[in-house]
């Protein structure tokens, strides 16, 4: 898809495709998703999004720039599916970590699409709002502005790199993922005391912990040492 501007007035096709429907970012985006879904990187064309949508591949240029902003627009639609529906409670531990949690399942549920897109910046409505959501739970739980900068800083790349690294597993052949899971059990398990004795003390907890994501405990220990920073900086501020 190469760069090619359409002037806004031009961009809004009102007339339906031949799948009967009226064309428009969001219904190209939720496309766009679920091709990828299906198809993974090389279904982002306007080629196979033209034919998903019943119109002429070019009618996305009317709406999108290039193959890039589209799938900054995917990247932004996966943020805002990750804040549906959430809420401020006012206590900052659970606040962040069901953002966190939020931020993993979403990603989790479009696998594909996340490995695409997990590490871009969009600038656009969704990040900017989640970007403003955290920050805002970050301040008013009394960090200082600096630490939640830096606090923010860490718990989006947690979020969005465990994100993306168990997309990734998740994205893998059926027989490939179940193939690195009993390596665990294949190898790991079987080495010898006297060379591994580490391992060997621990392949029973090892093979049952990999299994699933490491991302939960991750988090808390993150909360953990923010609680452990807010503390001090509430006595540095008092001494």
């Amino acid at each position: 898809m190469s760069e090619r501007v359409v002037p806004e007035p031009e961009r809004r096709r009102r007339r339906p495709t031949k799948h009967g429907v009226v064309l428009s970012r969001e219904l190209i985006v939720d496309t766009a998703l679920r091709l990828i879904g299906q198809h993974g990187a090389e279904a982002l064309t306007v080629r196979r999004l033209g034919a998903a949508l019943g119109a002429d591949p070019s009618a996305v240029y009317r709406y999108f720039h290039s193959t890039d902003d589209l799938l900054l627009a995917v990247a932004d639609e996966l943020i805002g599916l990750a804040q549906a529906g959430w809420q401020p409670t006012g206590d900052w531990r659970a606040d962040l970590r069901a953002i966190g949690m939020r931020i993993h399942s979403a990603y989790q549920a479009h696998p594909q699409a996340a490995v695409l897109a997990a590490h871009r910046t969009t600038g656009r409505t969704h990040e900017t709002a989640a970007v403003e959501a955290i920050l805002g739970v970050l301040r008013r739980a009394g960090f200082p502005d600096r630490e939640a900068v830096r606090i923010y800083h860490a718990f989006v790349d947690q979020s969005l790199g465990f994100a993306a690294l168990d997309a990734a597993a998740l994205a893998l052949p059926a027989a490939a993922a179940r193939a690195d899971l009993e390596v665990w059990q294949a190898s790991y398990a079987r080495l010898d005391p006297a060379t591994h004795p580490h391992i060997a003390a621990t392949a029973h907890l090892l093979t049952a912990d990999m299994r699933s994501s490491g991302y939960p405990y991750a988090l808390e220990l993150l909360l953990d040492a923010a609680a452990a920073r807010l503390a001090a900086a509430g006595h540095a501020g008092t001494s």
